[in-house]
């Protein structure tokens, strides 16, 4: 692995607390860190080198996926500093731009940067340009390295997204930028990939010759918690359906690309974003279903609506459940419908994908006046039980014959890396095939626009579901529609 210095703009925030610092102490502990590296926090906060390692050591102890070892915390607490400045002020970053130099020393890190920008983004182009203007971001294809990751969202609609991507496009060549999606991190849909093109039995199925439905349910038990000022402002669509559903749906979809490096794998998957049927306001309103949690029941607990959340407006109508139905007008995917859904404060935590192949004929075991047997399920579960599980049909034992449906499962068997993990590690090593590049990021919102302007132009009051409900019922009748039903995960 290459050396270099992690710099995290925002570093003593609640993602670097929860997510970022665990995942670096993981990767520590399993020896994929660079042996020569060192971690900076900048952000305003006053803290000494002595106090953020308390913090990372708190983070630590409370969301690493394993327990705090005394011998690996002695050796990875050094590797963590702190620079205390102004996001917008530029002579901070000449004391930012010392220190780094000073570690380059210490460390041997060559002057290899990576830029994680855990901040809104409303600063990330004053701190470019800061960062620009002392010289340190370097020009792409030279040694040292200058790499940027960038959280979503990447905008809030197609212009914003556009106008964001400009103004990284000022500073960066799009090598250097990493858009991340944490959900791309998930071991189950890194997986994808390996089940479709490595499997011989499962490629030749994977088409509308075989297939009859798709079904993605991104399931939250939770409300919006700590997100609520973001996510009052953003809603299920953009912050679920416009990055997390609508790239797993390219991992399943996708054609073979012709070879596994980073560019063309994000081609296949631009192909797919750039086949999908864009939806028409009549269908927008048959197919499109949105929804807003009231009070209700979560694992027997009683829990209070959105309207009623801390810092949610008690008029607000922002959805927070979206179920819709989409084409990929493709030869692969003709005729094939795809049903996604999101949604918070659900009866359980589950992210799944369910694989409906088509039925076997009415003859000889699935004969009337006997119900049709229940359909081949390919179920691929992203969390939190990875892996996963194929329904068939099977004869029951005995002398009769009598079908009933058998459940193969395959779980991982042992623990899987957190998504930060895998997604730091690519960055620090320079893969980008779990990144969104630009023109993917664009034409996620290009889909998603049309009904953000629907919506806009026709404001109405979402659905209110019961917590602890599996969404509005007009999520259920929507696919009803179709003559098929929801899977229960």
């Amino acid at each position: 692995m290459p050396p270099c210095v992690l710099v995290i703009f925002g570093g003593a925030g609640d993602l670097s607390h929860r997510k970022l610092l665990p995942a670096l102490y993981n990767l520590a502990l399993d020896g994929e860190l660079p042996e020569h590296a060192a971690v900076v926090a900048f952000s305003m906060e006053d803290l000494t080198d002595d106090s953020y390692r308390q913090f990372a050591r708190t983070g630590i102890e409370q969301f690493s996926r394993r327990p705090l070892d005394e011998q690996h915390w002695n050796s990875f607490a050094p590797l963590l500093h702190y620079v205390r400045g102004n996001f917008t002020e530029a002579a901070t970053f000449q004391a930012l731009r010392a220190r780094l130099e000073e570690l380059d020393g210490k460390f041997g890190t060559e002057g290899n940067r990576v830029f994680y920008f855990a901040i809104p983004p409303a600063f990330i182009d004053d701190c470019l340009g800061a960062l620009r203007g002392v010289g340190m971001i370097k020009p792409a294809e030279t040694a040292p390295f200058t790499r940027v990751v960038v959280e979503k969202p990447i905008g809030h609609d197609l212009a914003s997204a556009r106008e964001i991507n400009g103004r990284l496009a000022r500073y960066l060549d799009e090598s250097q930028i990493f858009r991340i999606d944490h959900y791309l991190g998930k071991e189950t849909v890194e997986n994808l990939l390996v089940l479709r093109f490595a499997n011989a039995v499962f490629e030749p199925l994977w088409s509308a010759h075989f297939i009859d439905h798709v079904q993605i349910t991104v399931a939250e038990e939770e409300g919006v918690g700590t997100r609520a000022a973001y996510y009052d402002h953003a809603g299920a669509l953009r912050d679920m359906v416009q990055s997390h559903l609508l790239q797993v749906l390219c991992m399943i979809a996708m054609e073979a690309p012709r070879t596994t490096a980073a560019d063309a794998i994000r081609d296949a998957k631009l192909d797919v974003l750039r086949s999908l049927k864009p939806l028409e306001a009549d269908e927008i309103s048959r197919f499109v279903v949105r929804g807003q949690y009231g009070e209700g029941l979560i694992a027997s607990e009683k829990v209070g609506a959105y309207r009623r959340e801390e810092h949610i407006a008690p008029e607000s109508t922002t959805e927070t459940f979206v179920a819709l139905r989409c084409f990929i007008e493709n030869w692969r995917w003709a005729g094939v419908p795809f049903y996604l859904r999101t949604g918070k404060r659900m009866p359980t935590r589950a992210s799944e994908i369910s694989i409906y192949f088509k039925s076997v004929p009415r003859i000889l075991f699935n004969t009337p006046p006997h119900p049709p047997l229940e359909t081949n399920v390919l179920v691929l579960r992203i969390q939190p039980d990875e892996g996963l599980a194929l329904n068939i049909i099977s004869k029951l034992p005995g002398a009769e014959v009598r079908l009933a449906p058998v459940k193969v499962n395959f779980h991982y068997a042992t623990a899987s890396p957190e998504a930060y993990e895998t997604l730091l590690r690519d960055v620090i090593t320079g893969d980008q095939t779990l990144f969104m590049r630009r023109d993917t990021v664009e034409a996620a919102w290009q889909f998603v626009q049309n009904i953000l302007d629907a919506w806009a132009e026709a404001p109405s009051e979402p659905p209110i579901y019961a917590a602890g409900s599996w969404g509005p019922i007009e999520s259920a009748l929507m696919i009803a529609a179709d003559g098929r039903a929801w899977r229960t995960p």
